[in-house]
This record gives structure tokens, C-alpha cells and sequence, in this order.
């Protein structure tokens, strides 16, 4: 193969696998600018809506680690495909859902494809691109396609629903899917497997622990914390992901290597990753539920809402990687973190009357701080670990990314649900309503209990949007608090120590990688 023909086949093979990491992020986000419309659809509360994007989250974070083991033991480009696969029919499966249970079970099959062509992505362009330079100006533009699915996904999300309905964010995939599928058998090689056991014990607990943990999170203020399911799914999850723990430290090849938090560096690089996601995918999740619900943008509005965040995520992502060349992770991560801390806490202090432009500044903050913590986390991963484990903490980072941002919409989903209950339980008692009826009435509108055919009544409707803001304030207060908390933990963690040796000896493969 010639020179020329050579370098087109390398760019071909980067082009389709940017094109499927796209579409994996922005099936993270783009589905939330859709929520609100769906619910109406669908006559879907917030548990129901929570599941729908809790739904691909879960399954993603839960059998990442175990996708770079199929594809470490089956072959990285036939592992690659079936996920693909996976991913595209579980797009038609949603577009097609005539029901919330459906919807969810096909944003569950979105998830497993997601996970198994994710670690296959990153093998492959390595397998392409041998030159290190080269490589790393490829995998460099396969990260920044990356965070460009995460950030324009209620851009684009907006004014597709509004044009033509909810299910075109589930459409759009499933030709990109098809042609990238196809491109797959013509442009991608063949990457040789290798001997290595599946960490089955691992896969079974993390994901039956993760899905209770969660479980319990969103259905919790619903039934009540003292529901015996609920503390169940309390119990089932300690249980398993404590089995999980023990297991990991006991094999030869753990799904997830957690000797490396003994390391203090890689914890605190790896708490910011975690908790960045935690705080901002948490909090995001029900802006477009307050922006369309109580504010009644259309979700075109509602989507361009969120073009300064995004803007501002492209022009911080290089700066960070400056600041990182020149002081090291500890002051991009920090100040990310606290910027995006201050960002949650300013946009808690606007009610749903607030005119966009007074409350644009905490957009602009939040974006800021986002693109600095993408780099640094991956830069302090590298320079801590050997060459051969590079592959299992890159796994491990996007695994604690994608758990953070379940956890955080489950737990500031908890605080929001448990706050718009009791809220309203107390505004429906003042407008006069039988006490024996607030329960349900409060169920109904949260989502636990079907809703009455008839419209509320304007004074209800009038409490639902008040109980919500104020609800959305304390949830965006607690995940500000809790980046507040990072933040300094990040500083400790980091804090400098010239008598320590580098711990890493070799030039290692680049840091876009993570």
C-alpha cells in the first residue's frame, strides 16, 4: 500500500470511529432536552423520566470494564462491531417505544452497546496509528469529538423535537449507525485477541450492585425511604459492591484495578473526574424539565440555552492542557472544580421568572469549568501509572466519569423528589384538599401513580411549578456543596511533594487516551 493510500485509509478509520463515539456521547445528553416532551408523551413522572436517561448510564458505567475484557479476549474489532450493532437497533428500539418500560429497556440496550464499543474505539486507533506523534494528534481529535458529543447534545437536541417530535434524537442514530457499520468491514482492521479471562464474578456484582444502589435512589422518595424494596436495594447493594471490592483485589486481571487509588495522585485525579460528572450531570438533567415545564421555553429555546456552556467547554479544553504543561493538574483541577461549585450555587439563586441573560454568567462558569477538568484528569492518571497498565486506567477513568453522572442524577434526583413531595403535600393541604387525598395527588404529579385524566386546576398547577424551583434550588445547592468539598479534597490530595520519586520511568502513550 502506498504512502498516499496508506494515510487515507489511517484518516478513514479515525473518521468512522469519531463518528461512533459522537453518537455514544451525545446519546448522554441529548436525550434530556427531550424529557419534558416525552413525559407528556408518555404520561411519564420524574422517576419514569429519570430511568430513561438513567437507563443508558447505568448499563455503560456497569459493563465498560467488561467491554475492554470481551474485546481483550474475542478481538477489538469484532467486539467493536456487535456493540455498534447493539447500539444502532437499540436507537430504533427507542424511536419506536410506545411506552415509558419500553423506552427504558431500549436506552438499557443503547447502554451495553455503548460499553462494548467504547474500549474497542481506543484499541483500534492505536492498532492504526504507530507513529506516537501521529497517534497522538489522532487520538487528540478522537477526545475532542468526544467532548463535542457531551456539549452540543442539547443543541441539537432542541430543535429536533420541536421539528419533528422526541423520537428523531433516537432516529438521527440509526442511519449514522448503519453506514458506520458498514464502513467498519471496509476501513478498520482486524485487531488480533489475546488470552484473558472474563472477570464474570466482577461483571455480576458490580452491575447487580450499581442497579440496586440506583434503584433504591430514584424510587426512594416515591415509596418512602422506609419501604421495605427500598431498603432492600439499600442492603443488596452494600452487600454486592463490598463482594465486588474483595473480588477485584483477589484476581489476576480485575475488571477494575482499585489498588491504584492506594495511590494519592491517581485518587484525587480520579475523585475530580467522578464528582465533576456527579455535580454537572445531576444538575443539567433537570434544567430542561424547568426551562420547558415551569418556564415554558420550546425545547429549540431550551436546547440554545446551553450554547455558552458549550462554547466556553471548547475554548477552556486547550487552556487546561496549558496550565497543566506549566503548574501541574492540581490548579486547572482545582479551579474547574470550584468554578463549576460556584456556577451550581449562582444558578440556584434564580426563580423561574429570572430573564436568561441575568443568570447566563453561571452558564459561562460551568462550561469554564468543565473544560478545565477534562485534560489534567488524564494527564495525572499518566504520569502515575506503568505503560502496561495505561489500558486499565483509562477504563477505570471513564468508568468512574460515566458513574458519577448516574449517581448524581439518582442522588439530586432523591433530594429534588423528596423536597417537591413534601412541598406540595403542604400547598395541596393549604388550597383545602382531603388529607387522605394528598398522597395520591402527590404521587401522581412525582410520577408514582397515574395521573388524572381531568387538568389540575390553575392554583395546583401554580403550586407543582413553585414546589419544583424550590426543589431544583436545594438539589443545585447540594451539588455545589459537594464540588465545593472536592474542590479542597483535590487541593490536599494534589498538594505538591518534591521528595517523591516519578513513578513513571517510561514514556508512556499519550494522555488523550484517558
Amino acid at each position: 500500500m502506498d504512502g498516499t493510500r496508506s494515510a487515507r485509509y489511517k484518516w478513514q478509520a479515525l473518521a468512522t470511529l469519531c463518528v461512533t463515539m459522537f453518537m455514544a456521547m451525545l446519546d448522554n445528553v441529548i436525550v434530556n432536552i427531550a424529557l419534558p416532551r416525552i413525559g407528556r408523551d408518555l404520561d411519564a413522572g420524574i422517576s419514569g423520566l429519570q430511568w430513561v436517561a438513567e437507563g443508558y448510564s447505568l448499563l455503560y458505567a456497569a459493563l465498560l470494564l467488561t467491554g475492554g475484557t470481551l474485546g481483550d479476549r474475542y478481538g477489538r474489532t469484532r467486539v467493536y462491531r456487535i456493540g455498534l450493532a447493539l447500539f444502532t437497533l437499540g436507537s430504533a428500539a427507542a424511536a419506536l417505544a410506545g411506552g415509558t418500560g419500553a423506552l427504558v429497556a431500549a436506552r438499557m440496550l443503547q447502554g451495553v452497546g455503548a460499553a462494548l464499543l467504547t474500549p474497542g474505539s481506543l484499541a483500534i486507533l492505536r492498532h492504526v496509528f504507530t507513529d506516537e506523534k501521529e497517534r497522538a494528534r489522532a487520538i487528540g481529535l478522537w477526545s475532542g469529538v468526544s467532548a463535542l458529543g457531551l456539549s452540543v447534545g442539547p443543541v441539537l437536541g432542541g430543535p429536533m423535537v420541536d421539528a419533528f417530535g422526541w423520537a428523531s434524537v433516537f432516529w438521527i442514530n440509526v442511519p449514522i449507525g448503519v453506514l458506520a457499520l458498514v464502513l467498519t468491514y471496509r476501513v478498520l482492521p482486524v485487531v488480533a485477541p489475546r488470552e484473558r479471562r472474563v472477570d464474570l464474578p466482577g461483571l455480576l456484582l458490580s452491575a447487580g450492585g450499581l442497579g440496586a444502589l440506583v434503584y433504591g435512589l430514584v424510587e426512594g422518595p416515591g415509596r418512602g425511604w422506609t419501604d421495605p424494596r427500598v431498603l432492600a436495594c439499600g442492603a443488596v447493594a452494600a452487600v454486592l459492591l463490598a463482594l465486588f471490592a474483595l473480588v477485584e483485589l483477589r484476581v489476576a486481571e480485575p475488571m477494575l484495578e482499585l489498588r491504584m487509588f492506594g495511590d494519592r495522585v491517581l485518587a484525587g485525579a480520579m475523585l475530580s473526574g467522578l464528582m465533576v460528572s456527579f455535580g454537572m450531570f445531576g444538575a443539567l438533567f433537570f434544567l430542561p424539565l424547568m426551562l420547558q415545564g415551569v418556564m415554558h421555553w420550546a425545547p429549540t429555546d431550551a436546547g440554545y440555552a446551553g450554547l455558552p456552556m458549550s462554547g466556553v467547554i471548547v475554548l477552556a479544553a486547550p487552556l487546561s492542557g496549558r496550565l497543566t504543561g506549566r503548574h501541574g493538574p492540581r490548579t486547572p483541577l482545582v479551579l474547574g472544580i470550584a468554578l463549576c461549585a460556584a456556577g451550581l450555587g449562582g444558578l440556584s439563586l434564580y426563580s423561574g421568572q429570572a430573564h436568561y441573560w441575568s443568570y447566563a454568567w453561571t452558564l459561562v462558569l460551568l462550561g469554564f469549568g468543565m473544560g478545565l477538568t477534562f485534560t489534567p484528569v488524564s494527564i495525572a492518571v499518566l504520569h502515575r501509572v506503568a505503560p502496561e497498565r495505561t489500558g486499565t486506567a483509562s477504563a477505570t477513568i471513564n468508568t468512574l466519569r460515566e458513574l458519577g453522572g448516574v449517581l448524581g442524577i439518582a442522588v439530586l434526583g432523591a433530594v429534588l423528589t423528596g423536597r417537591l413531595t413534601s412541598a406540595l403535600a403542604d400547598s395541596l393541604h393549604r388550597q383545602g384538599l382531603p388529607a387522605d387525598g394528598v398522597p395520591h395527588a402527590v404521587s401522581a404529579l412525582t410520577g408514582h401513580a397515574a395521573p388524572a385524566a381531568a387538568p389540575a386546576p390553575a392554583p395546583v398547577l401554580a403550586a407543582v411549578d413553585t414546589a419544583f424551583v424550590d426543589a431544583l434550588h436545594l438539589a443545585l445547592r447540594c451539588g455545589s456543596a459537594t464540588l465545593a468539598t472536592t474542590a479542597v479534597l483535590v487541593a490536599l490530595l494534589l498538594r505538591p511533594t518534591p521528595t517523591a520519586a516519578p513513578a513513571r520511568p517510561t514514556t508512556p502513550e499519550p494522555a488523550a487516551a484517558l
